[in-house]
């Protein structure tokens, strides 16, 4: 059986991994982290010493990298895809970048005879093998890999031209960014009114409203838990994110306004040395600003306790 290439077994290309591995697929994974590859390994992946030994193997080459410098090193780099590939050879960034980094790479794979397509994923590590992939570039190539990427997604839409998925993908990440700069403000706001923020959640998760997202439901559940420390997404890709999403909007000539904002609190919060945590983490950036120490309140902590004392 011919292996499926993978290059990058961060938190989203793990999942993937996994997920294929229990389709009954052969891959071979290149990271630069020891430790990502060791976890892949363990997973009963194979492993390639760099990226360029994935591309010699692989006729389909899927890239989960954390951002565009890394995607352009490792497609045209001396040690990187493009060089040791064979003509006819797929390869599918599914990265969040920029549209200009995958049309400059695209060019160049359509030079060797190589097809390349820009699929960034809508969906969490969790929803593996039900994520939405909007797919810019060949339809021909889409369908040659088609086959693979349906063990990963359950809606795959071509969107036409390169680098209009990674479009799509950063419009994602404005709302995102919103949704989770809203959601760190209210918890602090919380906190400081003597209501404490794991409390908050339970009350308003508990009810219809329709502010109870899924994504509300993820970031409250790891503020109440204090889970910050192994990152579903990190504060820094949140930073990379809607800062391609805003040069891509003032490219097109619409400077956003909120995302601005959003952004803002972002860049405070890794300048406070919190990239590396969960995007959740973000609402003691705002407890720092009102110099008051996030979790001090008192009440009840849980809608739980609430009950109990009503049913006594």
């Amino acid at each position: 059986m011919e292996p499926i290439g993978l290059i990058g077994a961060g938190v989203m290309g793990i999942a993937a991994a996994q997920r294929l591995l229990e389709c009954g697929k052969r891959i071979l994974v290149y990271d630069r982290s020891y430790t990502a590859c060791e976890r892949a390994g363990r997973l009963g992946a194979d492993l390639a010493t760099y990226a360029g030994d994935v591309a010699g193997d692989c006729r389909l080459i899927l890239m989960f990298l954390p951002g565009p410098d890394e995607v352009s090193e490792c497609v045209a780099g001396p040690q990187g895809i493009l060089p040791h590939c064979n003509p006819g050879t797929v390869i599918v960034d599914m990265s969040t970048v920029d549209p200009r980094t995958t049309i400059a790479m695209a060019k160049l794979a359509k030079s060797r005879e190589v097809g390349y397509l820009d699929a960034p994923v809508l969906g969490r590590p969790v929803s593996v093998g039900r994520w939405a992939l909007p797919v810019g570039g060949a339809r021909e190539d889409l369908n040659r890999c088609m086959e693979v990427l349906s063990h990963l997604a359950t809606t795959i839409i071509h969107v036409g031209e390169s680098g209009t998925g990674n479009k799509i993908k950063l419009l994602n990440q404005m709302m995102f960014g919103a949704i989770n700069a809203m959601t760190a403000e209210m918890m602090a706001v919380s906190d400081k009114l003597g209501i404490p923020p794991s409390f908050l959640f339970d009350v308003i998760t508990s009810s219809q409203a329709g502010t109870v997202s899924n994504l509300f439901r993820e970031l409250g559940s790891k503020i109440r838990d204090g889970d910050y420390d192994e990152p579903i997404f990190s504060v820094n890709l949140l930073c990379k994110d809607v800062r391609l999403a805003l040069q891509m909007a003032e490219e097109a000539g619409a400077p956003p306004l909120l995302t601005r904002v959003v952004q803002f609190v972002n860049e405070v919060a890794r300048s406070q040395g919190l990239g590396d945590k969960d995007t959740s983490i973000m609402w003691k950036v705002f407890a720092t600003i009102w110099g008051q120490p996030q979790g001090q309140c008192s009440g009840p902590a849980t809608l739980e306790l609430l009950n109990e004392g009503g049913r006594k």
